[in-house]
C-alpha cells in the first residue's frame, strides 16, 4: 500500500520551494500521480501525467528515441532518464519522475527480469536515477516503486 503521508510530504516540500511537478508511467499506470492527486490542494504543485504503457506511445507522447528502447530495452536506466526529462518538457515542470519496468508475470526473452524497476527524476540541475529489484507480487511491485519515489524525493526536496 502506497503511504500517503508521504504524498503529502512530497507536496508540502515542492510548494514550499515554488517547484510543480509531473510524471511519466509506465508499469505503475498512473499509481504515482494518483496518490499525489489524493491529497487536497495537490493542484498548487502537480501538473499532469502521461501514462505510456506501450512502447510505441513512450515514442509518441513522450519524444523517447524508439532506437534507444530497441538498444537498451524499454526497462533501462536509458529510456527512465528520457522519459523524466523528455516529461519535464513536455508538461512544462520543475520536476518529473519516471517509471518503467517488468512486473512479471514473466520475463520476456532479451527483457529485464521481473521485478526490475528503472525510475528517474529530472531537474533543472539534472537527473537522479533509480534502479530497483523488488521480489513482490505483481501489483505490490508496482506500489513499492512508487513508495520508494516519494521516499527520494521527500529526502532531496524536504529540506
Amino acid at each position: 500500500m502506497i503511504d500517503l503521508g508521504k504524498a503529502e510530504k512530497v507536496l508540502k516540500a515542492l510548494e514550499n520551494k515554488h517547484l510543480t511537478l509531473g510524471s511519466v508511467e509506465s508499469l505503475t499506470g498512473g499509481m504515482f500521480a494518483s496518490a499525489i492527486c489524493s491529497i487536497a490542494g495537490a493542484s498548487k504543485v502537480f501538473r499532469g501525467a502521461l501514462v505510456t504503457y506501450a512502447s510505441e506511445l513512450k515514442t509518441k507522447l513522450d519524444s523517447v528515441p524508439a532506437e534507444m528502447i530497441r538498444e537498451y530495452g524499454v526497462v533501462s536506466k536509458e529510456v527512465a532518464d528520457a522519459m523524466a526529462l523528455n516529461g519535464r518538457k513536455t508538461l512544462d515542470v520543475d520536476v518529473c519522475v519516471s517509471f518503467t519496468g517488468n512486473a512479471g508475470p514473466a520475463k520476456e526473452e532479451g527483457s529485464a527480469p521481473v521485478g526490475r524497476v528503472n525510475m528517474a527524476i529530472a531537474t533543472k540541475y539534472g537527473i537522479v536515477e533509480l534502479q530497483q529489484d523488488f521480489s513482490l507480487p505483481r501489483n505490490e511491485i508496482r506500489e513499492a516503486a512508487v513508495d520508494l519515489m516519494l521516499d527520494r524525493l521527500i529526502a532531496i526536496f524536504e529540506k
